[in-house]
């Protein structure tokens, strides 16, 4: 038999609109059987990253049914491989390295360290086990099992091995929670340039529902189980934990730039003066490092030797670290198996750099006061008797204030623990008990880790740190030492830290747990887009049978829809009205079976909710199917329970768009039929639109003709009703040659989804024109009878306005739609995207490139950790345990589209670890949104735990964390995930621009903005003249930014960081031995130079020779840009004039047809492709400025500016702040000539 299985990529669409496709294997011969995956028959022992391996540990994976031959550099140096001779019956089989073992198991002593535990190496036996000791019947699976060898065992030879989901070294190495198994037994091998997945992520599948190029699929991670229990780790909490780990030691892999990877165990000496390492070829004397020669340590992959390794794209950004040592500045290049073990040792060596052989006084001196005396306190207000003990039960409930989050069962399990250890009976704790299981509970070491990198090696920040921290990662500009004690005083709990200015680790905790410290951008929490554009250009959030409350056949109708789509901000709803019973009509999908409410009563909810949410205005979408004596009756309730609210001032003939949100602030505007403004009788005829008859078309059995075709049908319309339908009469489309000819801005057309989708594949950019002038309704597919939704991202690309969803529905869908309009105060209106709004634009909503125009924009990601993950719904089987991942989805243009997923973390849904970082490339930020989703690993399915979607305009750059919500959008308490985002290229959002550039070609491989020929000549002599600026704009901008780069690279920083960061980073190494500065920054014509103070040794010329080189670049894009930006609008200027009669320019050249219509799509090419580099060439100006006022505040932090200049804010004489102001006039004009486009 075979089983098909519901693996990774098939796991279950969240909302459940989109079924996830791919089987299992894609083609693979799936002769075994997984647990956890029922792939067919067999097992396999431990591949992918969701489980470790240990001793005595037995794990489930798919086993190729043919057996490879082992190559004879995994047969221990040993005679060729012999078949293995195995016994079904008692598992028992004989190693193929002719190791002698049985059964293929060896541990393996020697003389390494013998505090290091074994390490499992996996041989080439193969061990059958009959299946039904796994409690499953079938053919027996092949076992891989290995032997076991110490760090460091390897002879003196240099031992390497490949580089696997970012991580170096062999894989007895790797042996942390969620790492792979693999094998290699080469020695003095060159590393493979195979590109092995960084972080796993090439192994990552991707998500049918969201990326639907076949070609870019990604092989299945495979299921594992585990048959051991998960060792409990100690958690670092204090420095003296990183300095007690070192002096224990770890396997690290030392880097070298001849692409060599040497596997090392590295140790502290118990005196903490030296770093050694071994085995090594070196004398045991020249193996080790000083600590006293350490200058720096530098974390990620930022020195010239990680640069140069062929494997810089496999090895993890934040599993490695380097140590800079001795007077030239030399590099011992390392990476963990996994950052927290990084972490530890950058930790412990910058402590050691800070204080030697005193670390360890210096931490307990400083670790005894301030927190142990707050939790003290605490204890002895719990303490009312004074008998310095509590019960067990009121030392629960201290913690669990302290830390909401936490789980009674575990503070209470933890107590029992302390006890148990201790040998002490009894239900009541002391304090230090207390102490200790606050430490251990409610210490977070990823926030540990981030705290003392900002410490200067304390146990707190001052105003000084806490203000470096804020600007420097938070992206908040012109912080003070006064809003920085204003932090203190508003987190720190203990009241020594508020007095004497003092954050310490559960205050910075408290700061980041803080809304302050959201994900999402506060200033989008309140309307910040234009609101006076016309009502054209805005997507307005809108619901589809708002009465419904289940599916659209045989659900129930009820006014708490309307309640509660109002509430979120919707601005459409629907009424679909019929003759009901005692001249009362009732509102309910026609020709169904759902239930049916009364107009009245829905009216009533309108008039009361209409504007709690949101003072823009309401559409209220009429389907009438009612008699004119009940229309009558709708008119009645209409104006006497709506009365003024409802806009009935006609639209003005000369108006060319709809009047703006601004205008129309508090009115209902009604959609529906209108008669012709001819008829002057009481009632005339119109068309009927009936959605519930097209579903009911569909559902009945017929003839495909019958089901493919809705009649039109007439009925009679009341004129009072009539006049009621004043900026949203509904037509019915006809194609878009007519539409562009004869339709009216107050005109609205309604769109089935198919009917929809099929304009926006055929028909992309003519859709899009459409929509900039006229509005367009999308309505779901009559066959999602279940009340499914459609993805709105599908329309919004096209420009489409309303995109009517299921509100009742929660899932996928509904979660892009309610995280879209939020990024303008949740009113209801989002302001389109420029390139969708301006009248000459070239853009196409199904590119698979980047955008003309438009700089596309790099979000990094780091998940860095998670918090108090619920069990998931329904899911009984696991018990409590949780064995999370995450997903970070973008959703967007088909070019934006993409998804990453982090490792598994067994067995903990307190606090998993992922420490995973990913990269995307935004190329439309204006329409992308970000979606984290995190589910539990499961056997059969991955389960949904909860999810949170954002727009890219509304992420916060820095250490964020992530409130999510449950499935039907419910926040859910004190559950989180913890990240790091950082933007590079970012351009606009309403924040000024934060962080570095990361691109850096030479000239040659430069991609200049082109201009398309027309084949109509005077209009391409005119474009011809705009090359040569936009050239030289191109130029000013990549200089400058390989400039930034190099000088990064050289302070030993990544793209993300910032020139303030670079400074700060810079300083310790600007000091001679005096601790005198070699270098001092000053302002020469409000450009902040460096300035050499003596000699200076060689590391710091290349620096300055770096420095000087952003100064001189940065100069000269500001004084030779407005030249090149005159001359680039100058043309646009020219062209424009061309525009009105550019088709009878084109007749005259002889160009008809498809020829026609390429010229006019070049000519907004070209007007587009001058105005994003308009756009462009603005920003980088503003960045120039940005980045002056950073290297010069940083200069100020570290005392390292001339005579204590600084920038100068009002105006002067100098050539360079005249340059600066010059940009906003020359914008202001460009906005002009982009008004007359419009």
């Amino acid at each position: 038999r075979r089983f098909q299985p519901t693996a990774d990529k098939n796991r279950r669409s969240v909302g459940g609109e989109q079924p996830r496709g791919g089987g299992v294997g894609h083609g693979e011969s799936c002769g075994f059987y997984t647990v956890g995956r029922f792939r067919g028959f067999g097992m396999d022992l431990g591949e992918g990253r969701s489980s470790p391996l240990r001793r005595g540990e037995l794990r489930v994976r798919k086993q190729q049914p043919r057996l490879q031959e082992p190559s004879s550099t995994e047969q221990h140096r040993a005679a060729p491989a012999a078949p293995s001779s195995t016994d079904p019956q008692n598992g028992t089989a004989a190693c193929s390295c002719h190791c002698s073992q049985e059964p293929g198991v060896h541990l393996r002593y020697k003389r390494a360290r013998q505090r290091a535990s074994p390490r499992v190496h996996v041989c080439t036996g193969v061990l059958q086990v009959p299946m039904a000791e796994f409690g499953l019947d079938g053919s027996p699976s092949p076992l891989n099992v290995g032997d076991a060898t110490v760090p460091g065992e390897e002879a003196a030879g240099e031992t390497q091995c490949e580089v696997v989901n970012g991580e170096c070294g062999p894989a007895e190495d790797r042996l942390g929670p969620g790492s792979p198994i693999t094998t290699s037994c080469e020695t003095s091998v060159e590393a493979s340039n195979t590109s092995l997945c960084s972080d796993g992520s090439a192994e990552i599948p991707r998500r049918s529902s969201i990326i639907k190029d076949g070609s870019r699929q990604r092989k299945e991670r495979k299921k594992t189980v585990s048959f051991s229990s998960m060792p409990t780790e100690k958690k670092i909490s204090r420095a003296s934990d990183c300095i007690s780990a070192m002096v224990d030691g770890s396997e690290l892999k030392k880097i070298r730039s001849n692409s060599r990877i040497y596997h090392r165990y590295f140790l502290l000496d118990a005196d903490m003066q030296s770093l050694r390492w071994e085995p090594s070829k070196k004398e045991s004397e020249k193996a080790k490092i000083d600590v006293k020669s350490i200058k720096e340590v530098r974390t990620g992959k930022n020195t010239d030797t990680f640069r140069t390794n062929g494997t810089y794209d496999q090895i993890s950004e934040d599993c490695a670290f380097s140590i800079i040592f001795g007077e030239n500045y030399e590099s011992l290049d390392l990476v963990a198996n996994s950052a927290d073990v990084a972490n530890i040792w950058v930790t412990g060596l910058r402590y050691l750099i800070s204080y030697g052989k005193h670390t360890l006084n210096m931490i307990e001196s400083s670790q005894n006061n301030m927190r142990l005396s707050w939790l003290g306190e605490l204890f002895n207000e719990a303490d009312g008797s004074g008998s310095k003990q509590i019960s067990i039960c009121a030392a629960v409930q201290l913690v669990k204030k302290l830390n909401p989050g936490l789980k009674n069962i575990k503070i209470e399990l933890k107590f029992k623990e302390i006890h148990k250890a201790k040998d002490r009976a009894g239900s009541n704790v002391t304090k230090e008990e207390f102490i200790e299981v606050f430490h251990d509970l409610c210490t977070r070491p990823e926030i540990y880790f981030l705290f003392v990198q900002f410490s200067s090696n304390k146990e707190f920040l001052d105003t000084k740190d806490l203000m470096i921290f804020l600007e420097a990662e938070q992206g908040m500009a012109q912080v003070s030492e006064d809003i920085s004690l204003e932090v203190i005083q508003k987190y720190e709990p203990s009241k020594e830290g508020q007095l004497k200015g003092w954050l310490s680790l559960d205050g910075f905790t408290n700061y980041l747990l803080s809304p302050e410290c959201h994900i999402f951008d506060p200033e989008h929490k309140k309307v910040c887009q234009d609101m006076k554009q016309p009502l054209s250009h805005y997507y307005i959030n809108s619901s589809h049978n708002t009465y419904l409350i289940e599916d659209q056949f045989r659900g129930p109708s009820d006014v708490t829809g309307y309640i509660r789509a109002l509430k979120m901000g919707c601005r459409s709803v629907e009424l679909d009205v019929w003759d009901g019973p005692d001249n009362e009509p009732v509102i309910y999908t026609g020709h169904t079976m759902t239930s049916q409410i009364s107009f009245r009563s829905v009216i009533d909810v309108v008039n009361k909710y209409a504007f709690v949410a949101s003072e823009f205005p309401l559409i209220l979408c009429l389907e009438n199917h009612c008699s004119l004596k009940q229309q009558r009756v709708m008119f009645q309730h209409l104006r006497k329970i709506l009365g003024d609210k409802i806009q009935l001032d006609p639209p003005k003939p000369e108006d060319c768009y709809l009047p703006s949100p601004f205008q129309l602030k508090g009115k209902i505007l009604v959609k529906g039929k209108k008669l012709n403004s001819e008829c002057s009788a009481a009632e005339g005829e119109v068309t009927d639109e009936d959605e519930g008859a097209e579903m009911s078309q569909r559902m009945s059995i017929g003839s495909t003709e019958q089901q493919r075709t809705v009649p039109t049908k007439k009925f009679l319309l009341t004129k009072d009703l009539s006049d009621l339908v004043t900026l949203c009469k509904s037509v019915e489309f006809k194609d878009f040659p007519k539409s562009f000819q004869s339709q009216k801005q107050w005109e609205l057309c309604s769109f089935n989804e198919v009917f929809a989708g099929r304009c926006a594949s055929d028909f992309p950019g003519d859709f899009v024109n459409y929509n900039k002038k006229f509005l367009a309704r999308v309505y779901p597919s009559p066959m999602r009878i279940d009340s499914s939704n459609m993805n709105p991202q599908d329309f919004w690309k096209c420009g489409c306005q309303i995109v009517a969803m299921n509100y009742q529905t929660p899932g996928l869908m509904m979660d892009l739609n309610i995280g879209w309009f939020r990024q303008n105060g949740n009113c209801g209106y989002v302001l389109r995207p420029a390139i969708m709004r301006e009248q000459v634009s070239y853009f196409s909503a199904n590119t698979k490139d980047s955008v003309p125009g438009v700089s596309p924009q790099l979000l990094h990601i780091k998940i860095i950790s998670g918090q108090n993950f619920p069990k998931p719904k329904g899911s009984g089987a696991k018990g409590d345990i949780v064995d999370p991942y995450v997903y970070v989805e973008i959703h967007g243009i088909p070019a934006d589209c993409a998804e990453q997923r982090t490792k598994t973390v067994n067995q903990n849904g307190d606090n998993p670890l992922f420490d995973e970082s990913f990269e995307f490339q935004i190329n439309l930020p204006e329409l992308a949104m970000v979606r984290f989703v995190v589910l539990d690993d499961d056997y059969i399915g991955d389960e949904f735990i909860g999810q949170y979607t954002i727009p890219f305009e509304c992420l916060q750059p820095g250490f964020r964390h992530v409130p999510l919500q449950s499935l039907t959008g419910e926040v859910l308490p004190h559950t989180l995930l913890f990240v790091h985002v950082a933007i590079t290229n970012r351009r606009g959002g309403g924040k000024p621009h934060k962080r570095g550039l990361s691109v850096r070609k030479g000239k040659r491989s430069r991609e200049y903005a082109s201009m398309r020929v027309l084949l109509i000549k005077a209009v391409d002599d005119v474009f011809k003249t705009a090359s040569l600026p936009l050239r030289e704009a191109t130029d000013l901008r990549e200089n400058m930014q390989n400039a930034i780069v190099s000088f990064k690279e050289l302070c030993g920083l990544s793209a993300v960081a910032n020139l303030k960061q670079c400074i700060l980073a810079l300083c310790p190494r600007l000091m001679g031995p005096d601790n005198s500065p070699l270098l001092l920054f000053n302002l020469i014509d409000q450009y902040p130079y460096l300035e050499p103070q003596g000699l200076l040794p060689d590391f710091l010329k290349k620096v300055v020779t770096a420095y000087d080189l952003v100064i001189q670049t940065s100069r000269t894009l500001l004084e030779n840009s407005e030249a090149a930006y005159e001359r680039i609008l100058q043309t646009q200027r020219a062209a424009m004039e061309f525009h009105e009669n550019l088709s009878e320019l084109a007749v005259k050249e002889g160009l008809k047809g498809r020829k026609l219509h390429k010229a006019t799509e070049s000519f907004t090419w070209n007007i587009t492709i001058m105005k994003g580099q308009v756009e462009l060439l603005k920003h980088a100006r503003s960045e120039v400025l940005e980045n002056l006022k950073q290297i010069h505040y940083a200069a100020l932090t570290c005392k390292l500016s001339k005579g204590g200049q600084s920038i100068s804010s009002s105006g002067s004489d100098s050539k360079s702040r005249a340059s600066l102001e010059a940009i906003p006039e020359k914008a202001t004009a460009e906005d002009e000539l982009t008004d007359e486009d419009n």
